[in-house]
């Protein structure tokens, strides 16, 4: 239920794997690279994590959400390296029985995510590049 590495994201996998015939919703939030950042035109990011750690609180974040809504299902796929303007650098996938559980968990868990998990993202620019600060 937790997946990170320099694979593309997909959002085909993420609905598989989030597919659940108890739930009646299903919310998913797909993070991807804007052209833009600080007034500047962004070229490409580059995502870095000491992994171990990053999985490890991923999937406490993702137990907190369990044991917080009543939810059937968490996905949470994070992409490291290169990513190209318009791909996917996360994909969360909640699945639970009403919407307003899967809408609070999915917050929840980008918001956490963000906060705790060691991922850093490096933005390139035309003019140069930078290391971004957790953003919420």
């Amino acid at each position: 239920m937790i997946r990170i590495g320099f694979e593309p994201l997909s959002l085909q996998e993420l609905y598989r794997d989030t597919t659940s015939s108890a739930s009646g919703a299903l919310v998913v939030f797909d993070g991807r690279v804007r052209d833009h950042s600080a007034g500047k035109s962004v070229l490409y990011l580059e995502y870095e994590a000491h992994e171990s750690m990053a999985v490890r609180e991923m999937n406490a974040i993702r137990q907190e959400a369990m044991h917080r809504w009543p939810l059937d299902k968490a996905v949470i796929f994070h992409r490291l390296g290169r990513i190209e303007i318009g791909e996917s650098s996360v994909l969360i996938g909640i699945a639970a029985t009403h919407r307003s559980d899967a809408f609070s968990a999915c917050r929840y868990i980008i918001d956490e995510l963000k906060k705790r998990v060691p991922i850093w993202k490096k933005e390139f620019f035309t003019d140069g590049e930078m290391w971004a600060e957790h953003q919420t």
